[in-house]
């Protein structure tokens, strides 16, 4: 425990990892960038929204591209404006499947949390 404990409440948190030929396919990381080009329409831009390098998210994206069997991000060419990155349907999709997964988990998980919760020191 540090030695400033913070203010914050005590939390549980699910966290799903899909690995495929020894990579992570998807885990809660990447679908945080998915859900980022959504609402950037670009990875450089989601990259800074979440305090990632562009190379660190281009190549999360190309691990996820190369798990799945279609594509989860497409990328469009640059121009007067420059490029930039969409999700396509199955990215959508996955994102929908995988936050679906997290919400069943902690539904399922709340009765043993409630006992859980009552033995850590929240003072």
């Amino acid at each position: 425990m540090s030695a400033s404990p913070s203010n914050k409440p005590a939390q549980l948190k699910s966290r799903f990892r899909i690995t495929l030929h020894g990579e992570i396919a998807l885990g809660p990381g990447k679908v945080d960038l998915l859900e980022a080009i959504g609402r950037t329409g670009s990875i450089s831009a989601a990259a800074r929204e979440l305090g990632l390098s562009y190379r660190r998210a281009w190549g999360m994206v190309d691990t996820m591209n190369q798990c799945f069997k279609k594509p989860l991000v497409e990328g469009s060419q640059g121009g007067a404006g420059g490029g930039g990155a969409q999700l396509t349907a199955l990215g959508q999709s996955v994102i929908d499947q995988y936050r679906a997964m997290e919400t069943k988990a902690m539904k399922s998980v709340q009765a043993e949390w409630k006992a859980l919760h009552k033995h850590l020191d929240t003072k």
